[in-house]
């Protein structure tokens, strides 16, 4: 979506957004409205699940800047050791929400990813920030990027060389396998693949358990602080802006607690806001969630590509355009219908799904647009865009604007058919 459409949408949103509350214009008043009387969470204090990542910022931040105290609610950030344990927790109800990857929650919306459970996406917490990193003794056998890991993949016996990812459906596994894809690797064909939660994939590239991941950070830039492997390419090169992480939950929780919902999608939304207002807010942001608390690591492996400063390891730095943005005039956080469907298009190409979903309706149960305007009304000033589809070129060149998923999900070279779960 070109910014001059988003922009011209922010002007019809706030025009709009005097009849919801006949206060959202006014600083402090329309949060102030929605937290009270019949409109006041039903649930006070909200357990949400996260992963150390950096893009659990916008969760954390919420609740340690008092985001949540303004929309009435009490945040209780909870650190997770997989995503397997998000999935569950969230599946029981031990979790309210989560810091979630997207194709996680699809999956177990449709019951490819655990037990089927009808799921709530309220809002993309952030886009780009991934990457995907090979390991130390691929670089010494002169592999430094896709074209020349073909050739050494090529010259191997397939399930030689193994590549992790952190979930079956999620974010990663995907961005890996449409990289993989990009310069003529089968992922299940020629490599092996295994499942690592985030914190240990450095460890286990550095003992020689694989030779290659996909994560978010600080995991990269980890990788190759302790000089065990090197960036080969970013999730953004993959797909510029691409959705990430985002604020998921049980759709029943959503029918019992919509007005605390609607407060959680607000606190995060504002501290997603608040997040990229200045790259001050971002160093104290990093510096925050680099505690014990959430990442345990050092301040230094989460500031750089927080600030977009990147350097791969090979010798080449850079400032990327795309880097981790968490709200971007808010146009990163709207839960777009054309993204959920852009990983159901994935989950068919690689054999998840037995036959095509219905794309956009899937999409449209998953994504709550409907809570979403709501808080970005209760927050105030933040657009809403007209569209509910966005359009994106991905590193193949192909365009992605969710108008003919079913076709745009077979017509790859490489793909696996029909594999049951």
């Amino acid at each position: 979506m070109s910014n001059a459409r988003f922009m011209s949408s922010r002007r019809r949103f706030l025009v709009g957004s005097a009849l919801a509350a006949g206060c959202a214009l006014v600083p402090g008043l329309g949060s102030a409205v929605w937290a009270a009387g019949s409109d006041a969470p039903e649930k006070p204090q909200v357990r949400v699940g996260f992963i150390p990542l950096t893009d659990c910022a916008p969760v954390v931040m919420a609740a340690l800047k008092g985001f949540d105290k303004k929309y009435g609610i009490s945040l209780q950030p909870s650190k997770e050791a997989s995503w397997a344990a998000v999935r569950d927790k969230l599946a029981s109800g031990e979790l309210d929400a989560a810091h979630a990857l997207y194709g996680m929650i699809y999956g177990l919306h449709l019951g490819i990813a655990g037990k089927q459970q009808a799921m709530a996406n309220l809002m993309t917490l952030n886009n780009n920030g991934q990457a995907i990193t090979l390991s130390s003794q691929l670089r010494a056998q002169g592999v430094h990027d896709g074209n020349s890991l073909q050739k050494r993949v090529a010259a191997s016996e397939p399930g030689t060389l193994r590549f992790a990812h952190t979930f079956p459906t999620g974010t990663h596994a995907m961005w890996l396998y449409y990289w993989l894809a990009s310069v003529g690797i089968d992922p299940f064909r020629d490599l092996r693949l295994l499942v690592v939660p985030p914190p240990q994939m450095v460890m286990n590239m550095k003992i020689g358990n694989m030779s290659g991941f996909c994560v978010g950070e600080p995991w990269n830039q980890r990788a190759i602080h302790e000089q065990v492997g090197y960036t080969a390419v970013t999730s953004q090169q993959v797909w510029p802006d691409h959705p990430e992480k985002i604020l998921a939950t049980r759709a029943q929780w959503v029918n019992e607690h919509p007005n605390t919902a609607r407060a959680l999608t607000a606190a995060v939304l504002d501290a997603a806001r608040w997040i990229d207002a200045s790259d001050d807010n971002r160093r104290e942001t990093a510096r925050a969630i680099a505690g014990r608390a959430y990442l345990n690591t050092q301040p230094e492996a989460i500031t750089g590509r927080m600030l977009g400063q990147y350097q791969d390891g090979l010798g080449r730095s850079w400032q990327d355009e795309h880097g981790m943005q968490f709200f971007r005039d808010g146009e990163v956080n709207f839960p777009w219908l054309s993204d959920g469907m852009w990983f159901l298009t994935q989950l068919q190409r690689w054999g998840l799904l037995k036959q095509q979903p219905d794309y956009q309706a899937v999409a449209r149960a998953i994504n709550r647009t409907d809570v979403y305007r709501q808080a970005a009304s209760a927050v105030g000033n933040i657009p809403v865009p007209q569209s509910e589809m966005r359009r994106s070129t991905l590193i193949d060149g192909r365009v992605w604007d969710g108008s003919n998923p079913a076709a745009w999900a077979t017509d790859f070279a490489i793909k696996r058919r029909g594999v049951p779960v």
